[in-house]
């Protein structure tokens, strides 16, 4: 198949030269930093500056791309899907801090600030716990902006708790919270040739243009045991950045529960022979492509998430791993059909879209088994947090 008819099917949202001048700037920017490298860049350094490269990357320049923003967004979460995602979050949350004497939530990535918005709103509702403090830890100036907006609708007396961090404390307690944060962070690409393991990164040619180049491993690089599952000429990720976040994380969290919500696998699902080709995707005007280097900073870039790799990292780190689930599980365990049937008093129009909301959230072919809940802690009596259908495991 021509590769330039793929590219138009798989990415069909034009750019207006707006968007094309950023994009070019960016590439350009790609192409001095791989002269600069020596004519190689890891796969993981393209996508970070992709992502968030200043006034370019995808987060960084387009603070429109989640649902919440219209129809030209390029993908939807758990939060803008549905109210009863953050309704249902909000009874454990107020059990937990209530129980475990616990003052401040604070969310990682946290989009256009409706998860922050409607569990602040659900909390006061409820009257049983709120926090004191309500922390937003974004790294994207245009991102962060959003969510000043989003908040200055919240009554005073609930905007006044939120706070941004530019860092995190070296010690800190709370409720964490991270949904679909870890599945953004740069991943590096590792290619299994006829030999071995190699690395996948990006070159440039004499006209400027991306591609793909292998080269070997590092030496001393440890690999998980089940990429051997793989067959010869497999491509896969290799999550370095979200195990270090992982490591941070565990490191500065001193009491609390973490909550992490995103799509992914355990790492021997994760290295099926059906996923040879790995899972890196991206996403543009609701459509996926598998074209990383079209037009860079213009799509989203993700990869799915290997849960194993997180929960060792997170324990490696001195955190107690209190359950991992399917979003589906989690939800029904925290009482979603309870809070749903509360809410539709009437067959409503509205009420219709509660239900149609949560069946997405649920179902089997939705996000309801795709995600998974990663539930970690210290210094918290939470085992078991996943409840029924515990799948922890899974993760060994």
């Amino acid at each position: 198949m021509d590769q330039t008819a793929s590219l138009a099917r798989a990415a069909p949202a034009d750019p207006d030269p707006a968007e094309l001048g950023r994009s070019q700037e960016l590439q350009r920017l790609v192409a001095e930093e791989i002269g600069r490298l020596g004519g190689w860049m890891g796969f993981d350094r393209y996508m970070q500056m992709a992502l968030y490269q200043p006034r370019l990357g995808y987060y960084a320049a387009q603070p429109g791309v989640l649902g919440a923003w219209g129809g030209s967004s390029d993908f939807i979460t758990s939060p803008e899907l549905s109210p009863l995602f953050a309704a249902t979050l909000a009874r454990l949350l107020a059990g937990l801090g209530a129980a475990q004497s616990l003052h401040s939530i604070v969310e990682f990535g946290p989009g256009s600030a409706r998860l922050a918005c409607d569990l602040l709103r659900e909390l006061a509702a409820a009257g049983h716990w709120i926090p004191e403090q309500y922390v937003l830890v974004e790294v994207s100036a245009a991102m962060r902006e959003r969510q000043r907006q989003a908040v200055q609708a919240l009554p005073a007396e609930l905007a006044r708790r939120v706070v941004w961090w530019d860092e995190l404390p070296q010690r800190f307690e709370g409720l964490v919270l991270g949904n679909e944060v870890l599945d953004a962070m740069p991943v590096r690409l590792l290619h299994r040739a006829a030999a071995a393991w190699v690395e996948r990164g990006v070159a440039c040619g004499d006209d400027g243009a991306l591609a793909w180049s292998d080269r070997p491993l590092p030496a001393g690089s440890r690999l998980r045991a089940s990429l051997r599952q793989l067959p010869a000429g497999s491509v896969t990720e290799w999550h370095e950045a979200a195990q270090g976040w992982m490591r941070t994380l565990a490191a500065r969290l001193q009491r609390g529960v973490a909550l992490l919500f995103d799509y992914g696998f355990p790492a021997r699902e994760y290295d099926h022979p059906q996923r040879s080709a790995g899972t890196l995707r991206c996403h543009r005007g609701h459509r996926v492509h598998d074209q990383p280097f079209w037009q860079p900073g213009l799509s989203d870039i993700t990869s799915h998430v290997d849960f194993s790799a997180m929960a060792d990292a997170a324990r490696d780190g001195g955190l107690q791993l209190l359950g991992y689930t399917s979003q589906a599980r989690f939800l029904l365990n925290c009482g979603v059909l309870d809070i749903l049937k509360e809410r539709m008093a009437t067959a409503d129009a509205a009420a219709m879209r509660l239900a149609a909301g949560v069946q997405m959230l649920l179902g089997e072919h939705e996000m309801g088994e795709l995600f998974k809940v990663l539930a970690l802690g210290r210094g918290v009596a939470s085992s078991g947090l996943a409840g029924e259908g515990d799948r922890s495991a899974a993760l060994d």
